[in-house]
């Protein structure tokens, strides 16, 4: 019976130990593993981080986090002071590791809804009527065309197609639809008609600038929606139906 009980525990002792060498050899190799891993320090983004916030402002927005070379993104940041004069030029969020892609010079950062301004370029703004800016469609990115009427000194009309292919930077006030109830009681406004005035906002050399500028001043102008391909030959001076061909150039 003695025998029986030491053979046991005996047994037991040994699979205690075994179980403990194993356990042992197991963290030995991950410890090997880990200290044979080329680790990278990236900063991650703890909370949101809206477009256009300085580099100066993302101490306590970020932190310093040891991943594996493999895992760390091409590009990542490694020291806030690279980043120095620069703001964010998208929506960062949480989790993810700081990229240099997304930084840049503040004057090249441009707000949503707008484009940049070619260069040579300048913009000009002009308050239209949605009628005269398609309907109040316009966005962005668009190509116009720019027509003018005048008054002339005898009384008589004139429009031209001034410009065409002009670049629309940005739109401001866009038309939102009257309530047609109310409208109704209106009746100088038809139901369901933008009422609304649009900024367009326009990229125009300074020589373009100007029959702009003075048709605002001294008549109406009106856009048209250039699509690709929009046939822009032969225009020229509208005076009470009658074509001239002496066009601004």
């Amino acid at each position: 019976m003695r025998r029986r009980i030491l053979a046991a525990v005996a047994a037991v002792v040994l699979a205690v130990i075994g179980a403990l060498v194993l356990v042992g050899y197991a963290r030995g190799a991950d410890q090997r593993a880990m200290a044979g891993m080329q680790t990278a320090a990236v900063f991650i983004v703890s909370e949101p981080i809206p477009t256009g916030t300085p580099a100066d402002q993302l101490v306590g927005k970020v932190r310093v986090v040891a991943v594996p070379v493999k895992a760390a993104a091409p590009g990542h940041v490694t020291d806030l002071a690279d980043l120095k004069g620069k703001v964010t030029t998208v929506d960062l969020q949480p989790g993810e590791q700081l990229l240099s892609s997304r930084f840049s010079s503040p004057n090249d950062v441009r707000a949503p809804g707008t484009v940049a301004v070619p260069a040579g370029d300048q913009e000009i703004s002009i308050l239209l009527e949605p009628q005269r800016a398609v309907g109040g469609r316009l966005k962005a990115g668009d190509k116009v065309g720019i027509f003018v009427s005048l008054k002339s000194p005898d009384g008589s009309g004139l429009t031209h197609l001034v410009l065409h292919g002009v670049l629309v930077t940005q739109v401001q006030g866009a038309p939102t639809p009257t309530d047609p109830a109310a409208a109704k009681k209106d009746n100088s406004q038809a139901a369901g008609t933008p009422a609304q005035s649009l900024m367009v906002t326009l990229a125009l050399t300074a020589k373009q600038a100007e029959p702009v500028v003075f048709g605002q001043e001294h008549g109406t102008v009106w856009l048209s929606l250039e699509p690709d391909g929009a046939d822009n030959g032969g225009t020229g001076v509208i005076n009470n139906g009658n074509v001239y061909t002496e066009a601004y150039q």
